[in-house]
């Protein structure tokens, strides 16, 4: 009986790491991950673009287009899990932004805002 208990532990505890494993990588060989964020209150302070690489792959000269006629940021490589956070130059027009690599990856998302709490907005 405890062998049988033991090889069903084991086939279970198997199981597991097989999944976590498969779970745990990401599913697409490339693919970005992409978060405008502008703050109307501290527009000045708190303007910001989330970039991360969520693919298997490294994505190379990705560019970053914040929209309005200013000059792009580009990146070299972003490697499998990067993460920067960039700020958006002068004249961005704080609209949207896209960004393109290499790989024939294009992402364009607005930017968002903070949810305004009632009673929070002119105390």
């Amino acid at each position: 009986m405890k062998v049988v208990l033991a090889g069903i532990g084991g086939g279970v505890a198997i199981v597991i790491v097989v999944l976590a494993l498969f779970m745990g990588k990401p599913s697409e060989q490339y693919a970005i991950f992409l978060d405008p964020f502008k703050d109307p209150q501290t527009m000045a302070i708190n303007t910001h673009v989330t970039l991360q690489n969520v693919g298997r792959d490294p994505l190379t000269n990705v560019k970053v287009d914040y929209g309005g006629g200013t000059k792009p940021d580009l990146l070299p490589v972003l490697n499998p899990g990067e993460k920067v956070i960039l700020s958006p130059p002068q004249g961005s027009d704080l609209k949207q932004v896209t960004v393109t690599c290499d790989q024939n990856v294009t992402v364009t998302k607005p930017y968002r805002t903070p949810i305004s709490l009632p009673g929070m907005m002119g105390s």
